[in-house]
């Protein structure tokens, strides 16, 4: 379900979810393993399946989807609330960024800092928020 929804905010939304300025609503998602390590699967495979629709190739199917999983995986260690949205914004910011860069032959630096804008609005601004709500109800993951 976790996947499907993930790819589904991802497609939907594809003219802000793709490119060197991104904000892909769906990093949102990224605060559920905080709450429970059996979403990562889940933001794993919605990813990949994003990504393949995403048309920038192998490259950002695998690493994209890698990066993905391993955030998801650091997010499950993280026992400040306010430091989950950390992992998907520094790991995405740097391989995405590294990725467009071979991809589409954008400037690194510049590419990894927007990325890296992209996913702080993503996750601290939607996340975030969505943590607290979710906190409030946590005995949906019990």
């Amino acid at each position: 379900m976790i996947g499907a929804v993930y790819a589904l905010l991802t497609i939907i939304l594809a003219p802000i979810s793709y490119g060197m300025i991104q904000v892909r609503v769906a990093e949102m998602l990224m605060i559920l393993p905080f709450f429970t390590p059996a979403a990562v699967p889940g933001l794993f495979v919605g990813c990949l399946i994003a990504n393949i629709f995403g048309g920038y190739g192998i490259l950002d199917i695998v690493f994209g989807s890698l990066a993905t999983l391993l955030s998801a995986y650091l997010v499950t260690k993280i026992k400040n609330k306010y430091l989950v949205p950390l992992p998907p914004i520094l790991v995405n910011a740097v391989i995405i960024g590294i990725v467009l860069h071979l991809v589409l032959g954008l400037p690194l630096y510049l590419t990894v800092a927007w990325v890296g804008f992209g996913q702080m609005v993503a996750c601290y601004g939607l996340g975030l928020p969505l943590l607290l709500l979710l906190e409030k109800r946590r005995y949906i993951f019990d």
